[in-house]
């Protein structure tokens, strides 16, 4: 087999490790929200990382499966179907809550040639694009149903507050936890050299 060849059966097999990580630890909430949205045992961290060790281009292939697993698991476990959203808004949702935000999240990767300081943004980057892909969702798709105004009437007509409020509840949690794991993860000697080294060779074929 051919270095090449090999090279990319150890990235295939390496993303296609992270996303299975990922999706396992999607399933652990420490806080689930009743309506979608959950605070989890650090599911975005694998993700990201292949974005960091591998590129962007493999970010965001493996970044676009997880997307689908996640779907899956919201129609299967969370009842997606079943939340009454007419053909247009369940469309929406589809794009806004799964497949955009968690694609996004293969964007990690994007600043790696910076060094540290560069994956650290990277990471950032791609959360905040995740967060405000559920926030966008929210002001226009979910302030239709009042089903969703979970704050009583506290922010009866002001869908960008219900929004922040409701996505912000877990999406924040959820950011800082991944980014904190990150900057520890990558500030192991060990990791950081693997990762060093991995995206050296990147530059180099």
């Amino acid at each position: 087999m051919k270095e090449n060849s090999k090279n990319k059966v150890y990235m295939l097999t390496l993303s296609a490790i992270m996303v299975a990580l990922g999706t396992v630890l999607s399933l652990i909430k420490i806080i689930k929200m009743p309506l979608g949205g959950s605070v989890t045992l650090l599911s975005m961290l694998p993700i990201v990382m292949i974005s960091v060790m591998l590129g962007v281009k493999w970010g965001l292939g493996s970044a676009f499966v997880y997307s689908l697993l996640q779907l899956f698991l919201g129609i299967a476990l969370d009842g997606l179907l079943g939340w009454g959203l007419t053909p247009v808004m369940l469309i929406g949702t589809i794009c806004l809550d799964y497949i955009v935000p968690f694609t996004c999240l293969g964007l990690a990767g994007i600043f790696q040639k910076r060094g540290y300081l560069g994956i650290c943004s990277g990471i950032t980057l791609a959360l905040l694009l995740r967060f405000a892909s559920h926030f966008v969702s929210g002001f226009i798709i979910f302030k239709e149903l009042e089903q969703f105004e979970l704050f009583g009437r506290l922010f009866a007509n002001r869908p960008v507050l219900y929004s922040l409020g409701y996505n912000g509840f877990y999406m924040l949690p959820e950011l800082a936890l991944t980014l904190i794991a990150a900057t520890l993860l990558f500030r192991i000697p060990r990791i950081k050299k693997m990762i060093s080294d991995q995206i050296k060779g990147l530059f180099t074929e």
